[in-house]
């Protein structure tokens, strides 16, 4: 019921979501939903989230109930951050125990993408933590965005901007779970990485 994009490309790092809530056969867009965004900062980290609506006001509750913000700038670090995260999911958020016995692990039924002047990495719902080295998208509508952002990455005219844009704006068109308007934010790759 969303649809978030991350790209790298040419030094800088751009993070997107559309703005659209479903529930059930309804839908709310943000003409009507003041607080409509899906992407929240945490530190010097961007996270948009996948999943019930909730789950951004858990997340920029639980952030901000730490002493610092966490450090999201390497898979082990975010690895960690997320493993301790689900324990508190659980027992100050009230996260339903997966009933599928098929599964490893328990769900923390979000998928999220973290951009940050370090690199531009997801954390999958059982925890699986990637480092993405051009784009990636998350949410019912990423088989509209990536396919997209596989035909717009190499166009030398497109920056990583317009190409998470495009993502997000291609799953709004052809995917009823997304809508816009689109939202972004761009920073620089540190020159370290």
């Amino acid at each position: 019921m969303t649809t978030v994009t991350i790209v790298r490309k040419d030094g800088r790092i751009a993070i997107a979501a559309d703005t659209l809530t479903k529930w059930g056969g309804g839908k709310e867009s943000a003409d009507y939903v003041a607080n409509h965004e899906k992407i929240i900062r945490v530190g010097d980290s961007y996270v948009a989230i996948t999943g019930s609506a909730t789950f951004k006001l858990i997340l920029a509750d639980y952030f901000a109930s730490l002493d610092e913000p966490p450090q999201l700038d390497s898979v082990a670090r975010i690895f960690c951050v997320w493993n301790t995260l689900h324990g508190a999911l659980k027992e100050h958020y009230y996260l339903q125990a997966g009933e599928d016995k098929e599964d490893d692990l328990e769900s923390s039924r979000m998928d999220v993408l973290i951009a940050n002047p370090r690199g531009i990495f997801g954390v999958a719902a059982h925890r699986t933590v990637q480092e993405f080295s051009k784009f990636y998208a998350y949410g019912s509508g990423s088989p509209y965005a990536l396919g997209a952002m596989y035909a717009a990455y190499r166009a030398p005219s497109l920056d990583a901007e317009a190409v998470a844009r495009l993502g997000v704006m291609a799953a709004a068109e052809f995917h009823d779970e997304s809508g816009l308007p689109v939202q972004s934010f761009v920073m620089e790759l540190s020159p370290d990485v």
